[in-house]
């Protein structure tokens, strides 16, 4: 945990933080905005968490412009690995298209 301190998770505490490791061992980390079932499997909508310093002269809450919601969203399909704890994996590209109409349809119904 190098540039992401405990503090900062420890602020978060209601919400479900990814850690995602790239193939160059960079991590990255992603707030859990929605799981969304299609079929018998769980998607979750990743959101990054910027974790670099920002100038914002706000309270650093996490949905300032600068500190949370922009950057692109991730879909990862939740499965359960051998010892029961869940892991998020790439869905596939009729499952990502069937979590994007999914999604679409819940906000046509908050409309």
């Amino acid at each position: 945990m190098a540039d992401f301190e405990k503090d900062d998770l420890d602020e978060m505490e209601d919400d479900v933080v990814v850690v995602i490791t790239d193939e160059d061992g960079n991590e990255s980390y992603y707030r859990e905005e929605m799981i969304i079932p299609v079929g018998e499997k769980k998607f979750a909508i990743l959101v990054p968490i910027d974790t670099d310093d920002c100038d914002c002269s706000d309270d650093h809450d996490r949905n300032c412009e600068c500190c949370g919601d922009d950057g692109d969203a991730l879909i990862a399909r939740i499965d359960t690995d051998e010892n029961g704890e869940e892991i998020y994996i790439d869905p596939t590209d009729e499952e990502y298209d069937a979590v994007l109409r999914a999604y679409e349809e819940l906000l046509d119904e908050e409309e």
